[in-house]
């Protein structure tokens, strides 16, 4: 007598003390205790590649002048930890006012980005005649960037050189973004939105109480990406400010990488601590911000990025 595929697929489960059922899937099958032990190592390794080099920038700007001496620059765990370094910097205003840059650009620059990508993103979603053209042009520039020397000059005839505002309208819209938002937008049931139609709402009412509502997540994801980009972008700077006044946090930390002593001038050290403990203390500050943000977001992030990948 032959035996089918779920029988024999049983039998060799039960013979290893796991259980079987015929009616579900082969990957939603409890996994064997080898593969959760692989999966355990692969994901541990990960995990510390991740936390060995965060712990290492903490570490050595908490490390005092000794214990970096003897271990060549860079320390895994301070013996004496001491916040020199910190207190050296924010005992200025410079590193105050870039952190104030950053905000006010991410802040700024993610909640246009956010209105610009979500109108957008929604307005074609819809079956309206001008969908396909605009559709297709911002399709077009994840193929051809416009060019440093082209947006350089373009910002410097709108006027907006050493400003702000140079740091943000540039990157208020992303079109990856917009693609995932629009097709998470198209992926809600049309007769939600047809039913608010029969009841007399507009398309911004619509946009407002039923679409947004159900977009959390993907709002939130998309928020995320552009307030990470606002934050650790420093070459727009670089280009477009020359103003030290207008510094944000990030340029800081790239100036002081590079330029070392005469950046620390800058910024106002005076009994300036080693440049390694000065220049972790930089981005740690710098990497703060977004750690405390992103568990807040975690949720929505992974749902979001499922959903909007799914279609149906």
């Amino acid at each position: 007598m032959t035996t089918t595929l779920h029988e024999r697929r049983a039998v060799k489960r039960r013979s290893k003390g796991l259980t079987f059922n015929p009616g579900r899937p082969v990957w939603k099958e409890p996994a064997s205790p080898f593969y959760n032990a692989v999966k355990g190592v692969i994901i541990g390794g990960i995990s510390l590649s991740i936390l060995i080099p965060i712990l290492l920038v903490v570490a050595t700007s908490l490390a005092d002048d000794k214990q970096l001496i003897a271990a060549g620059g860079y320390v895994l765990w301070p013996t004496h930890p001491t916040f020199a370094a910190y207190h050296e910097i924010f005992s200025s205003d410079f590193m105050f006012r870039a952190l104030g840059v950053s905000a006010f650009i991410t802040a700024v620059g993610t909640a246009l980005a956010l209105f610009i990508t979500i109108t957008l993103a929604y307005a074609t979603s819809r079956p309206v005649m001008f969908g396909r053209p605009v559709l297709l042009l911002v399709l077009f520039t994840l193929l051809f960037a416009p060019g440093l020397i082209p947006m350089f000059l373009m910002v410097k005839q709108l006027g907006l050189l050493n400003t702000v505002w140079s740091l943000i309208l540039p990157g208020t819209f992303a079109a990856f973004n917009f693609v995932v938002m629009r097709s998470f937008f198209m992926n809600i049931p049309t007769e939600l939105i047809e039913a608010a139609r029969i009841d007399g709402a507009s398309d911004f009412m619509i946009l407002r109480r039923i679409v947004l509502p159900l977009s959390k997540a993907v709002v939130a994801v998309v928020g995320l990406f552009y307030a990470v980009g606002f934050w650790n972008a420093f070459f727009n700077a670089m280009l477009y400010i020359n103003d030290q006044t207008l510094y944000p946090v990030q340029l800081v930390l790239r100036n002081f990488v590079v330029q070392g002593g005469s950046m620390a001038d800058a910024i106002g050290v005076t009994s300036a601590p080693p440049p390694q403990s000065l220049q972790m203390a930089i981005v740690v500050i710098a990497l703060l911000p977004i750690l405390i943000v992103y568990p807040f977001l975690q949720k929505h992030f992974n749902k979001g990025v499922i959903t909007g990948a799914i279609k149906g």
